[in-house]
């Protein structure tokens, strides 16, 4: 749904459905980035887009948000991307309908309507908390506490005990390198924390991988 879909007048949500397109994309799909659909903010309406940075020298990637159903992609709107002088890039997580509305429509709409541009401003900070914690995370702590935090937060993420991603998808995400990745992986499942499978890592003990989650930061 729309944020705040119920405090728009008539007019309002007749301008905004003439003006939006729908859009799908598989997994994988490039959806923003790269002079891609710059000039649109992006709501989704099923399943869920990965935002994340990319380093042109190593092709490192590391990720900074998930946008799910009802969540919009403000990072899209032009009017955003005018603040940020680095490159932000947006792919589809599974099969992932979104609607692509005008940013200056969408903007003119913020200015005219206060609950449009609470509700904006609230997710923009939610990913501003989300960006900053992994700030920390990257900073501040060692790999194994981060690789724990992000194989919990996966899971909680799909509802499901195994994460289906590749340990070089795994990397991506958390901003290091495969083998290491594998390494760590490895000793997790001696230690008992998880099972591996080809493409996929199922959580055997969260409490452990909790603990290991929340050790100590890395000096």
């Amino acid at each position: 749904m729309f944020p705040a879909w119920g405090h728009l007048s008539a007019g309002e949500r007749d301008g905004l459905v003439r003006g939006a397109r729908l859009l799908r994309f598989g997994a994988g799909d490039h959806v923003h980035g790269a002079q891609r659909d710059e000039g649109s903010v992006l709501l989704v309406l099923s399943g869920s887009l990965r935002a994340y940075l990319l380093s042109p020298e190593t092709g490192r990637e590391v990720t900074l948000f998930f946008v799910g159903g009802g969540e919009n992609c403000v990072l899209s709107a032009s009017r955003i991307l005018s603040m940020i002088d680095f490159d932000v890039f947006v792919d589809a997580v599974g099969d992932t309908s979104v609607l692509s509305i005008d940013a200056d429509r969408f903007d003119a709409l913020m200015k005219g309507n206060v609950h449009v541009e609470a509700a904006v401003y609230r997710q923009t900070a939610e990913r501003f908390s989300e960006v900053m914690w992994l700030m920390y995370q990257v900073v501040f702590c060692s790999l194994d506490a981060r690789l724990a935090a992000f194989l919990l937060d996966e899971a909680q993420r799909t509802g499901a005990s195994v994460v289906t991603l590749t340990h070089a998808e795994i990397a991506g995400h958390i901003g290091s390198a495969r083998e290491v990745v594998s390494r760590m992986l490895k000793l997790f499942s001696q230690e008992g924390l998880v099972e591996l499978s080809r493409g996929s890592v199922a959580l055997v003990d969260r409490e452990a991988l909790r603990k290991r989650a929340a050790a100590r930061p890395a000096s």
